[in-house]
């Protein structure tokens, strides 16, 4: 399914919830196409369905045993939150989290509470949402991906052609790490807790001696299987060497190999 803009609202939300369409795609040479026109029909649904109370249709908590009617909920009439069954596959384990309408969650995939995933955003099978991980309207999330606690994933839908950001197979991001701006982590790239990437941002690889970076046309890529971690570096200018002063910094100090693996590794008793 491609280009179809008449889609209605409610059948583009089902066709993003089935996986039969998506706000970016992977090409068979390993980059990335965005679908501009999809994040345009998400932005009309905003403009086109009212907002109204929710409250009323929701049934009472079978996890929580707590009157959901009496909630205050409001919000665009097409945008409540997903339900899952046996069929998806998805554990969703309660206590607080929220998936909204519009998001794919492949099979397997485990959302720890309280987390959040937002329209438009797509995770792969096997990948595991921790507690308070925020997944951004329209992010890319591959298979077997672990978003640690506290990990915040940016949203974009507009311009309607930036790329979303976009963690590839196997991604690994620390807690309290943060992706924003478009920022596309290659497969089995390690980010440590605490990381920020920005589309700009400046990153060090100490192995290949060399920068990388990016910029809000052409966002940062972090490279496969690099192990990325922060760091600190002089700041410019007398008055702030005089004082020793130092601005925080992302570095790759290595490639992942089987220590990271090891490091990085799932526990199967978990899923």
């Amino acid at each position: 399914m491609s280009g179809d803009s008449d889609l209605s609202g409610l059948a583009l939300l089902e066709a993003l919830e089935s996986g039969d369409l998506r706000v970016a795609n992977p090409t068979v040479d390993g980059e990335w196409v965005v679908n501009a026109w999809v994040k345009e029909a998400i932005l009309d649904i905003f403009r086109s369905s009212p907002t109204v109370s929710m409250g009323n249709e929701l049934e009472r908590s079978d996890y929580l045993r707590l009157d959901l009617r009496r909630m205050p909920f409001r919000d665009k009439e097409l945008l409540s939150v997903r339900r899952f069954t046996k069929r998806e596959g998805v554990r969703l384990v309660p206590g607080g989290s929220a998936v909204r309408r519009g998001v794919f969650l492949g099979e397997g995939v485990v959302c720890m509470p309280p987390m959040y995933a937002n329209i438009g955003a797509w995770v792969g099978p096997g990948s595991m949402i921790d507690s308070h991980a925020l997944v951004g309207s329209c992010a890319q999330i591959g298979s077997g991906v672990h978003l640690s606690a506290g990990v915040q994933i940016g949203g974009v839908l507009e311009p309607s052609g930036a790329r979303p950001v976009i963690c590839e197979d196997g991604v690994f991001v620390g807690g309290q790490a943060g992706l924003f701006e478009g920022v596309l982590v290659g497969a089995r790239a390690v980010i440590a807790a605490g990381v920020v990437l920005t589309a700009g941002t400046r990153l060090y690889d100490l192995v290949e001696q060399r920068e990388l970076s990016g910029s809000p046309g052409e966002p940062l890529r972090v490279p496969p299987g690099a192990v990325v971690t922060s760091a600190t570096r002089p700041l410019e200018g007398a008055w702030a060497k005089e004082r020793g002063l130092s601005g925080r910094c992302a570095v790759i100090r290595k490639y992942r190999d089987a220590h990271t693996d090891a490091a990085t590794a799932l526990e199967d008793a978990l899923r």
